[in-house]
């Protein structure tokens, strides 16, 4: 993990996440803990992150998302130099 963002809060939250057992758990938990505008963006950020492995074009995620430019080009980052967690994510959504 990246050591300039973890410490004991945030193993704590990462822990906390792993607890929810249901989508309505999850719901009530990220209504609890993140405001509309925090988890918008970061919905946002995983509809762009599927768009992109999907091979869709810029333009296309930005009529679709309202993301911006800037946005759609840091998860594009994530996707090809990250930590895979998207990839994790999306290929584990897709086998469901």
């Amino acid at each position: 993990m990246n050591a300039k963002f973890h410490d004991e809060n945030v193993s704590f939250l990462f822990k906390a996440v792993l607890a929810l057992e249901t989508e309505e758990e999850c719901e009530r938990f990220f209504d609890d803990i993140c405001t509309v505008p925090e988890l918008k963006a970061i919905s946002q950020r995983l509809a762009v992150a599927k768009m992109l492995s999907e091979k869709r074009v810029y333009s296309e995620i930005v009529t679709e998302t309202g993301a911006s430019t800037a946005t759609i080009s840091r998860v594009n980052r994530s996707l090809n130099y990250g930590s895979d967690g998207y990839e994790i994510v999306l290929k584990r959504l897709e086998e469901k």
